[in-house]
């Protein structure tokens, strides 16, 4: 039979974190009591007054195409959220509004790669920056961070894993799924080789709101002008407004490279969806209560389950700063309670003790699984004493 398919899709792995709430959705299906611990999204509606927007603008027959790189009210919105919250100026021309940060992500990526061009990612990274390098045809660089450095890259790790095919690095502050974040003078000393070796900065900042105990986060395009104009910035509604199905990110960054993104949006999405546009304009001009909301009952919820996760046998996990993940490394418990691999180990969490949580291993990190505490404390609490009970009892001396 002829072959239909592509090969840049060949060798795409599918996203570990929808597979496994892909089958925990299934065995709720089937009446089991699963708890979800995977899916990378707050667990709150999104606020009324954003709901209440859409509606307004699809009364007022607001449901026609919008320019493919969002519409001026909304471009305007996030000018003055940059303003706001980072002291950055962009203009209308430095802005493009996509169908969520992951798209625009793509774009990015489908505008500035050419093959064999080199991406560095910090490991454990998300897992879609190296299956959308690769469809670009780029190359994914890997560079190994570790729990004794909070999983955070050095400047001599990223100048030593420079080549003349680099085009850009990754920074990911609030870090999913690590929720680490960099200071302001680890971003400078990144910055620094970046300048020096002319290649991109892709600051992925969609976890900025989400910040706990004193920790800030901080903008890399914040350093200076020089900084700004080789850096693009990826952000969006989604977490920080409770927004994820909404699907409005965007990118501010040099005119140019933001043209040609928004060109390919005009042959591929068209443009984002409109009453969403409407919504986003609202999150960001409307009150903001409800994002410090959220956030506080966040950081709430790691104050209480940080212990108690880092209390169970063979689990060593460091404490997260940001975005609403832990990422414990669960290799000692996975030996020691028989499995051969972590992928096994989150397994049988699933099937035994219906706890649904996030192998390591679509994140670069196969000694670890990622948590989410986006989800109730009652949930929680009783997701971290099934995985106690499931490693003591298995636990083999």
């Amino acid at each position: 039979m002829k072959e239909f398919l592509a090969n840049r899709v060949k060798t795409l792995t599918p996203s570990s974190t929808l597979a496994i709430t892909a089958k925990a959705k299934e065995m709720k299906a089937q009446g089991i009591d699963v708890i979800g611990l995977g899916a990378g999204e707050p667990d709150f509606n999104t606020p009324q007054n954003i709901i209440d927007a859409a509606i307004d603008s699809m009364q007022k027959g607001y449901t026609k195409y919008t320019p493919s790189g969002g519409l001026p009210a909304l471009k305007q919105a996030i000018i003055e959220k940059f303003k706001r919250d980072n002291q950055l100026e962009y203009q209308p021309n430095e802005i493009i509004v996509g169908v969520g940060a992951k798209h625009v992500l793509y774009t990015l990526f489908q505008v500035i790669i050419n093959d064999g061009d080199e991406v560095i990612i910090p490991i454990p990274y998300w897992v879609s920056y190296t299956e959308q390098v690769k469809l670009a045809g780029g190359v994914p660089v890997f560079i190994e961070t570790t729990s004794e450095r909070n999983y955070k890259i050095t400047p001599e790790q990223l100048k030593n894993a420079i080549t003349d095919k680099t085009k850009a690095v990754i920074i990911n502050s609030p870090s999913n799924p690590t929720g680490m974040i960099y200071t302001r003078e680890e971003l400078e000393e990144i910055a620094k080789v970046a300048l020096e070796h002319n290649i991109l900065i892709i600051s992925d900042e969609i976890y900025e709101k989400l910040v706990y105990n004193g920790a800030e986060h901080y903008s890399i395009a914040q350093l200076s002008e020089e900084v700004k104009a080789k850096t693009i910035v990826i952000n969006g509604v989604s977490k920080s407004h409770s927004m994820t199905g909404w699907r409005i990110g965007y990118a501010a960054g040099d005119a140019d490279i933001i043209k040609a993104m928004t060109d390919l949006a005009s042959h591929s999405t068209s443009n984002p969806t409109t009453a969403s546009q409407y919504a986003a304009i609202e999150a960001y001009n409307g009150p903001q209560d409800s994002v410090e909301e959220m956030r506080k009952a966040f950081e709430s919820r790691l104050e209480i389950i940080y212990p108690k996760l880092s209390a169970i046998p063979g689990f060593k996990v460091v404490k997260p700063q940001g975005a609403f993940y832990l990422l414990p490394d669960v290799s000692e418990a996975a030996a020691k309670t028989g499995f051969a691999s972590v992928d096994d180990f989150a397994s049988a969490l699933l099937t035994e003790a219906n706890v649904a949580v996030i192998p390591g291993s679509g994140f670069g990190a196969p000694s670890n699984i990622r948590i989410s505490y986006a989800t109730s404390l009652d949930l929680l609490e009783e997701a971290v004493s099934r995985i106690e009970k499931f490693v003591k009892d298995r636990w083999q001396q």
